[in-house]
Order: C-alpha cells, then sequence, then structure tokens
C-alpha cells in the first residue's frame, strides 16, 4: 500500500511538476497556482527581511532592482538558445530560473547594505548591470535575425499604453494610472502583450500559459491578449491602492507585478529577434 502510494506521488509530482521543468513544455493547473502561492509567501518573506534590514521598497529601490529583472530574462534566452546543456540548462527553465534569480538578488541586496550602509544603491544596481551585460555578450554570439521585431513591440506596448493612460482624462476610474508604480505595471504588460501577439501571430510561436493558451485558441488571435492583460490589470491596481496600507508590502506587490510582465517581455522579444 505504502508503495503504491508513494509511486502514485512520484507520478503525480513528475507529471505537474518535474515534467514541465525536464521538456519545458510550460504550465498546467497545478503548477501554475503552486508558483503563485510560492510568490506570494516570497514577498512577505522580503517583507520580514527588509523589516529587519530597514529596508523600505521605496522608489529608488524598485529602480536598482530592474537590472535584475533585466538579467533574469536575459539569462533564460541562454537556455532557448541552447547555450548550456542538461542538466545545468534545467535551472534556466521555469520556476528554477524564478528561485535562482531571486537568490542572487537578495544576496546581492543583503550584502551590498550590509557592508555599504545606506549608499548600496548604485553598487547594487551595478552588479545587476554586470549580470546583464555579461548575459546579453554571451547571447550576441547567437547574431540577430529579426532587428526590426523589438521597434515594433516597444511601437505597439508604447501607443497602447498611452492611448490608456489618456483615458483616465474621461474615465477617472483610471486615475490610480497617475502613479507611476502602476503606469510601470501597465507599460510591462502591454509590452508582454505585444511580443506574444507578434510572435505567435506573425512568427508561429505558441504561448505555455494555461489560460492565455485556451483563449488563443479559443478566439484564434493572440490579440486577446490585450483585453485579458486590461481585465486583470487594472482592477488589481486599483484595489492594491486602496486595500495595502503597508507602503513596502505595496510597493513589493507592484515590483512582483512589473517583473511578471517585464521578464516575458523581455524574453519574448529577445527570442524573436535573435530567432531561437
Amino acid at each position: 500500500m505504502n508503495l503504491d502510494l508513494g509511486n502514485w506521488v512520484y507520478n503525480w509530482a513528475y507529471k505537474y511538476y518535474i515534467e514541465p521543468i525536464i521538456y519545458d513544455s510550460g504550465y498546467n493547473p497545478v503548477n501554475t497556482v503552486t508558483w503563485a502561492i510560492l510568490l506570494g509567501i516570497s514577498i512577505l518573506g522580503l517583507i520580514r527581511v527588509f523589516r529587519r534590514m530597514d529596508l523600505k521598497m521605496d522608489e529608488h529601490l524598485v529602480l536598482y532592482t530592474l537590472p535584475y529583472v533585466l538579467a533574469g530574462s536575459s539569462l533564460r534566452v541562454i537556455e532557448d538558445a541552447g547555450l548550456i546543456k542538461p542538466p545545468a540548462s534545467y535551472m534556466l527553465i521555469t520556476p528554477l530560473i524564478y528561485f535562482l534569480v531571486f537568490f542572487v538578488t537578495t544576496a546581492s541586496l543583503i550584502l551590498t547594505r550590509k557592508f555599504l550602509g545606506l549608499n548600496f544603491y548604485r553598487i547594487y544596481a551595478a552588479i545587476g548591470l554586470l549580470w546583464t551585460f555579461t548575459i546579453l555578450a554571451a547571447l550576441s554570439t547567437v547574431g540577430v535575425q529579426r532587428p526590426m521585431v523589438p521597434v515594433a513591440i516597444l511601437f505597439l506596448g508604447t501607443f497602447l499604453t498611452g492611448v490608456i493612460f489618456l483615458l483616465r482624462r474621461p474615465l477617472p476610474q483610471l486615475n490610480f494610472l497617475d502613479n507611476k508604480y502602476n503606469l510601470a505595471i501597465l507599460y510591462s504588460h502591454m509590452i508582454d502583450a505585444s511580443s506574444t501577439y507578434i510572435g505567435v501571430d506573425c512568427f508561429g510561436y505558441y504561448e505555455k500559459h494555461v489560460v492565455p493558451t485556451y483563449l488563443i485558441d479559443l478566439t484564434g488571435t493572440a490579440a486577446i491578449m490585450y483585453p485579458l492583460k486590461l481585465l486583470v490589470l487594472l482592477p488589481v491596481l486599483s484595489i492594491l491602492d486602496q486595500s495595502l496600507e503597508d507602503k513596502s508590502l505595496r510597493n513589493l506587490t507592484k515590483l512582483a507585478l512589473i517583473v511578471l510582465g517585464l521578464a516575458p517581455a523581455i524574453r519574448n522579444t529577445l527570442r524573436l529577434t535573435l530567432g531561437i
């Protein structure tokens, strides 16, 4: 009986967690919920670390953390390009790559804060930038195949963000977009939606997340990502500003939302540009 139960648990874990990593087959309902829960736990854990170190998640820290987002997204493309082989490449597949980037970023933050005191910001950002440039240098060996793709993605993302931003005048319900964090979140997700749209509709790529995949198959176009993003993001941003009184928790949550949009956007854009 115990042996049968053990085999069932192993097969269940292999199907929903291990297999998607080994074969990079994407997401399923089980691991999607699991990673979302782990994300929430990680945010709460970081809040405790911040309080112990007397740190605040302000606009400076958000800005200086962005190089690590760029590094993590570029690092994912290293695996896409086949520059690292299994089993080492498994660390560059979701969700393991999120844990890796989270560990490096947190370690860099804690160490620079400990040894440099309140003047840690620039060195902290410099480490992230150095990491990013090192990864991009490695990717440059692959060669650029579609130089106009990033231009098109940035144009679409910027245009749509600008249109929605202007709508806050006739629609007071969108006044929360005056907040720079909220606008940055919207922009990162419009870039992500644009990269998905161009990748799927123009170049035959496919989406790996459960709900977007279903809706793309249902509608026949990845343009559905735009209304899907807006239907989720706009209410969430409005609720965050009204319900979370702890500023550090609110800003850290918003940083997580920026990462969830910007990370796949950069990865998709790099893949499309490099033709991999």
